[in-house]
């Protein structure tokens, strides 16, 4: 047996028990210490939900499920009701809702598509862009391959690649692991080099909520605002920003059940854009503008790849299936495949799905291969599953709006039908601040400050929920933190807040996975003009995230160089390659008790420079 990969999964007070362990047979044993809990379960992507039994004398709850094939799969623990993420396993599902640990069960000869390999591995760009069609600025992440810092004079076709409902832009990169399919790819010579774009697939998540007089841009969205921030502000800025080549016959698009609706539905009604379109377990409408669908000869002449995959236990499976047989009917080219084993509408679907169409993007030859040989339609039985809005309402009921964010304060939210006492602890208060239960089972509590207040400031907070310590599952914002992942709130009216600046220039967040280091590079308007370095020095429990994603550090830089207070510098949270004395500055984040602190820490620090 052997501990699976969290990297570092342990149970909640015990750093010599395992939290999930797999076993020579292909099962897991999950594991887990609450002394205090009437009834411990699991939810694990590939066996559902299963209660646990405590151990009289380790006083571990503990259940093992399986066999269960090796992947990457999504689990939580329900304590008394209350869904918790492991507390000590590194890898996490971003999202804007639930809140779910990753277990990766490993297969034994290294074969997966998705594996961690000795190959070159590309670096991933954290970008922020202005995008006139919100009235705000937005966020995407963006996939370097392997070689594009060396071969300065090469261009790049880009695949634009979004992901699900409620998922945020770095689904793809955490849980789909688009990275590293395609890094094993290249190594391989089984695909083309390739940019790839991660959009945030729900812009609408932006408006802010304070009133137009505090002063924070009011975001009024008209029409499909998705398209338009891809179409006019964030392939602008893409092909500003990198070496892009700019045609139809070098860009693609696609993604995973909303994001493959809202890709086939972009790329369609912008063929003179795209030419190779993917959708995975997903649809589009059926009704698009253009004769679309009524022109099949003119709209064949323009696609190299026409991608469809689902699997026939996904609940779209029926709506999937439909769209296909529309398509046939009206002689639209495609490429269909179904899996059966993958357990239906799961980011195992997904990253299958990718590791297929990745060798077949800008490359034509293998793309008409691909369309010629395509799967049949399934002939409907009756008996497919259909999305409905029945369905749509279990799946993605209306959520808790926490934390809500006003003019004089915020207002936290927490469900807990069950608990006995809950309590909103944050870095910036001195104790934790009892929170009142209302009779729908919701605990509440607004706190009030004004903007010169750290409640205005960044900073990370959780509920305690009968003596356990939850991150708040309605904020899609997590601090990537080893262990416990407190979430972070980030007052839109904030000083540094992005929501708060207005068209300005941003730098770039680079992660480098070779090194697990990451750096930040300003927008410079004089190249010849040397940049400062500063070094951030990440906690005893940070990540190489946490200056960016908690201290704010590239926004704090991208404010003050727009207002000509700074002047340019570079941070990273790694060594300054050898360099030392003057020309490089060390900000250890241990040196401050919270990220408030460090924050102005940093400012204080910039402007002395």
């Amino acid at each position: 047996m052997m501990t699976c990969l969290g990297v570092s999964c342990w149970a909640q007070s015990s750093a010599s028990q395992p939290s999930t362990i797999c076993n020579d047979d292909g099962t897991v044993t999950f594991q887990f210490k609450n002394d205090k809990a009437k009834s411990v379960q699991v939810d694990v992507q590939f066996a559902g939900r299963h209660d646990m039994k405590k151990d009289a004398k380790s006083g571990l709850w503990t259940v093992t499920l399986g066999p269960a094939a090796p992947d990457m799969y999504p689990y939580c623990f329900i304590v008394d009701g209350v869904s918790v993420m492991d507390p000590q396993c590194d890898q996490y599902f971003p999202n804007e809702g639930f809140k779910n640990s990753l277990l990766e069960i490993p297969a034994k000869n290294g074969s997966l598509a998705h594996d961690i390999k000795d190959v070159p591995h590309g670096s991933l760009n954290y970008i922020h862009y202005y995008s006139k069609s919100l009235g705000s600025t937005n966020q995407a992440v963006v996939y370097l391959p392997p070689g594009y810092m060396r071969n300065r004079d090469k261009k790049y076709p880009v695949f634009y690649l979004i992901s699900g409902t409620t998922d945020t832009e770095e689904v793809y990169y955490k849980v789909g692991r688009m990275n590293y399919i395609l890094d094993n790819l290249l190594a391989e010579g089984k695909a083309q080099e390739m940019i790839i774009v991660l959009p945030y697939g729900n812009p609408s998540k932006l408006l802010s909520t304070v009133p137009a007089e505090a002063g924070v841009p009011q975001m009024r969205f008209g029409g499909d605002v998705f398209t338009k921030d891809v179409i006019n502000d964030l392939m602008p800025y893409v092909e500003e920003h990198y070496r892009t080549i700019n045609d139809r016959d070098h860009r693609a698009i696609g993604g995973f059940s909303r994001g493959g609706n809202q890709g086939l539905m972009i790329g369609l009604t912008n063929l003179d854009k795209f030419s190779y379109l993917c959708s995975y377990s997903s649809f589009t409408s059926t009704t698009l503008p253009g004769g679309i669908y009524d022109n099949a000869d003119d709209t064949n002449s323009k696609i190299h790849l026409f991608w469809l995959g689902v699997g026939t236990d996904d609940f779209l499976f029926g709506t999937a299936r439909d769209y296909m047989e529309h398509l046939d009917k009206k002689g639209i080219r495609s490429t269909k495949v179904f899996t059966h084993d993958k357990y239906g509408h799961t980011w195992m679907n997904a990253k299958y799905f990718l590791d297929k169409t990745l060798p077949l993007l800008f490359n034509p030859e293998a793309s008409e291969v691909a369309m010629k040989n395509s799967e049949p339609t399934p002939v409907a039985t009756g008996n497919e599953q259909q999305l409905t809005p029945a369905v749509m309402g279990r799946l993605f009921p209306r959520p808790i709006v926490s934390p809500e964010y006003k003019a004089d304060g915020i207002v936290f939210r927490f469900k807990a039908e069950e608990a006995q006492q809950v309590s909103l602890c944050a870095e910036i208060f001195d104790k934790p601040k009892p929170m009142t239960k209302g009779d729908d089972g919701i605990w509440t509590i607004e706190v009030k400050g004004n903007p010169s207040d750290d409640l205005f400031d960044s900073f990370t907070y959780y509920f305690d929920v009968d003596g356990m310590a939850v991150a708040d599952p309605n904020d899609m914002y997590l601090s990537p933190a080893k262990g416990f992942k407190p979430s972070i709130a980030s007052h839109p009216a904030g000083e540094y807040h992005f929501a708060a600046m207005k068209e300005i220039p941003h730098g770039v967040v680079s992660y480098n996975l070779n090194r697990n280091t990451a750096m930040y590079m300003p927008v410079m308007a004089d190249r010849s003009e040397r940049p400062s370095f500063i070094r951030l020095v990440p906690g005893k429990n940070d990540t190489m995230e946490s200056w960016f994603k908690v201290g704010g550090a590239d926004a704090i830089v991208d404010k003050l160089l727009a207002e000509k207070k700074i002047k340019p510098c570079m941070l990273t949270t790694g060594e300054m390659g050898g360099m030392q004395g003057p020309e490089v500055t060390t900000l250890k984040a241990d040196d401050y008790k919270t990220w408030p602190e460090r924050r102005k820490a940093l400012i204080k620090l910039l402007e002395s420079l």
